[in-house]
């Protein structure tokens, strides 16, 4: 049975549009599509902390009301959802979730018996649009399968996204399963992918003398070609593939490669711990930042 993709819907504005982007996504996949909506409606901890004037993300739609009728929105919204994602992509199985409980635990739980989960970058406890949610931001450090954040949702590129290339960002240390699915994602959409791995030359390394900085930038450069290379020995066949190293953060590098992109891929190191996958500087900058959507695809051990 294939993993189904399972969107976060809260009927806000970038979970519509997360909607919408997830149900291209399992028709190009062929894949079964979820909708969830995770909310501690009609619990004493739900009035307690929604009636303190700041709701959690994507729970307080409707403070004050009754649990019955929150309920009853709670399933209009979703319903609205399924509808949506119906007329997007007719030929998808869709099925739909309302589960009272926080959207962190519930949207994890999801996650483990899914083949990615979908949300938009902020939720109805948004402040502003740069910002990247809390709900978004933890489910995306902590899941055990790719999640994919509705980036770039100012002017909604959901219609055009699928067109652009995938961009692979390529760490330190190469993460296969991010490798595999940026090669799905661009055979999938039938767009090129570029692999791009960011260097910079330390400072302690370079002199004001003119002919004394050029070797050891040389020898960064060359280390990220065979990280690079490292990182797509296994590269299938089909799959229009460009090759970059660039100077410069990888976090600036990466942003500037999401301005016409349809995907951004990044890796995340399952380290041992409480808090789970530690996602890193630069993953926590793109979800935050890039001008498309972001994949952040966990290392499986």
């Amino acid at each position: 049975m294939d993993l189904p993709l399972v969107v976060g819907v809260d009927g806000s504005e970038p979970s519509l549009r997360a909607v919408d982007w997830a149900a291209d996504e399992a028709a190009l996949r062929g894949v079964p599509l979820r909708l969830v909506y995770a909310s501690l409606w009609g619990s004493p901890h739900y009035r307690l902390r929604s009636s303190g004037g700041t709701p959690i993300e994507g729970a307080a739609l409707a403070t004050g009301l009754g649990s019955s009728s929150e309920q009853m929105l709670a399933d209009s919204i979703v319903e609205a959802a399924a509808k949506r994602a119906q007329r997007r992509a007719s030929d998808v199985k869709i099925s739909t979730e309302v589960l009272p409980e926080e959207p962190v635990p519930a949207l994890l739980r999801e996650g483990s018996a899914a083949f990615a989960l979908v949300l938009g970058s902020r939720g109805r406890g948004g402040i502003a649009e740069l910002l990247l949610g809390s709900v978004s931001l933890a489910v995306a450090s902590r899941a055990d399968c790719p999640v994919i954040v509705l980036r770039g949702s100012q002017d909604s590129r959901a219609d055009s996204t699928m067109r652009g290339r995938v961009v692979l960002g390529v760490g330190e240390e190469p993460d296969s399963a991010a490798v595999r699915f940026a090669f799905e994602e661009a055979a999938e959409r039938r767009v090129p992918l570029e692999a791009v791995r960011a260097w910079r030359c330390p400072g302690y390394e370079t002199t004001d003398h003119p002919l004394m900085t050029g070797e050891p930038a040389r020898l960064h450069e060359e280390r990220a070609v065979e990280i690079l290379e490292a990182a797509l020995r296994d590269a299938p066949e089909g799959v229009e593939l460009h090759r970059r190293t660039a100077e410069g953060p990888a976090r600036k590098v990466l942003l500037d490669a999401s301005a016409d992109a349809g995907l951004l891929v990044v890796g995340a190191q399952r380290r041992h711990g409480h808090f789970g996958l530690q996602i890193g500087r630069v993953a926590h900058t793109v979800l935050h930042h890039s001008a498309c959507p972001v994949a952040v695809v966990p290392q499986r051990a």
